[in-house]
């Protein structure tokens, strides 16, 4: 049966006719893999750089006298500044408590020092 099949299929190729050369898969599968990195590009790599960006001005941005809160959750006053340190004061009371941090370490800005 499949001697029939068979050379029915090679009687279906005209004569001078050179059968279709056979396609790469990667060559079928290449615009995909460029779908696929655009669109995890816009989707998750250039909104984490965005974040990262803001990250870091706000850090450069930190002066004395701004309130912040830490990524441990420890909220203070910066007292004194370096370039790769903090010292924030965490009580109101005198002397205050004064803990020294990364600047790394700061998550946000609650409120900045009054501009007098």
């Amino acid at each position: 049966m499949w001697e029939v099949v068979l050379a029915q299929a090679k009687d279906a190729v005209p004569e001078g006719a050179t059968e279709p050369a056979a396609q790469s898969p990667f060559g079928s599968m290449l615009p995909f893999f460029v779908l696929l990195f655009v669109i995890m590009y816009f989707l998750m790599i250039r909104p984490q750089q965005k974040r990262d960006k803001e990250r870091r001005e706000m850090l450069t941005k930190v002066a004395k006298g701004d309130e912040v809160v830490t990524s441990g959750g420890l909220c203070g006053t910066v007292i004194a500044l370096s370039e790769k340190t903090v010292v924030l004061r965490v009580t109101d009371d005198e002397p205050g408590v004064k803990i020294e941090f990364l600047r790394s370490a700061i998550a946000q800005i609650t409120s900045r020092r009054s501009q007098d």
